[in-house]
């Protein structure tokens, strides 16, 4: 199990998944923190990894966001094989490249 190491590679692809998806639905930081009902810090803090969410969090997020918990998750997944991958996740980036491919 993972220790509170704050560049644990999860902990990075979660940022990462966060920030990208408030970045996907055109949101500013202020305007994903109104929506939930927080300061702006709130999202700063997260998006920084200096502060942890629950799982009825990670929801209300994505619901703010205009996606399910379920497409967060995909993101989140993405972004671990990203970060985890031996070349920096170059082989990731064209395997997806090529799935996005007609």
């Amino acid at each position: 199990m993972a220790g509170k190491n704050p560049w644990d590679p999860r902990r990075v692809a979660l940022q990462q998944s966060l920030r990208r998806l408030r970045e996907a639905a055109g949101l500013l930081q202020e305007e994903l923190a109104d929506r939930l009902g927080k300061d702006q810090s709130f999202v700063s803090r997260f998006e920084r990894g200096e502060r942890r969410l629950d799982l009825v969090e990670l929801d209300e997020i994505a619901a703010a966001c205009g996606v399910d918990l379920a497409r967060l998750v995909k993101l989140y997944h993405a972004a671990v094989l990203e970060q985890t991958a031996p070349d920096g996740g170059a082989t990731s980036r064209r395997a997806t490249a090529r799935r996005k491919t007609p």
